[in-house]
């Protein structure tokens, strides 16, 4: 199994809303799956602001990356926060998320990016263990805050 990127298209639309619904049924977040294409389908169609990534074959995907885009002035410029990961339940522990999370940066420093963020639970042992492994790091004194507008 290959955790072979694509760039999202609004051809992937269909498949990609599948698979955030798992996710955020896994994870606990409502939303209509109108919701979610609304949310999707500018980052498919070229929007500047974020991109979704496919993992695995683009006719039979096994998961997903979207990230989102800014700007930072203390890592130097174009940076991005991951918002989302996923990977089907029945294809994890093979090392397709760690694959996907090393090979994110590398192709984002390649378009120039100079930082990548996420959020993790702090909790979630598994998961901290697979962004350590793909070179993450946590900032010890920083923490990540909303708000809903």
């Amino acid at each position: 199994m290959s955790a072979h990127l694509t760039l999202g298209a609004p051809e992937h639309l269909d498949k990609l809303v599948g698979l955030v619904a798992a996710f955020h049924a896994e994870a606990g977040i409502e939303m209509t799956d109108e919701q979610r294409r609304t949310g999707l389908a500018p980052l498919l169609e070229g929007i500047p602001h974020g991109a979704a990534y496919l993992i695995g074959p683009p006719r039979a995907p096994i998961g997903y990356v979207v990230i989102c885009f800014g700007w930072s002035v203390e890592f130097g410029g174009l940076d991005a926060m991951i918002d989302e990961i996923y990977v089907r339940p029945g294809v994890r522990k093979r090392g397709i998320a760690s694959e996907a999370m090393i090979a994110l940066p590398r192709a984002l420093a390649q378009g120039g990016l100079r930082a990548v963020h996420l959020e993790v639970d702090r909790n979630n042992t598994a998961a901290l263990k697979l962004y350590q492994r793909a070179g993450f790091q946590s900032r010890e004194n920083y923490m990540l805050m909303s708000r809903r507008l």
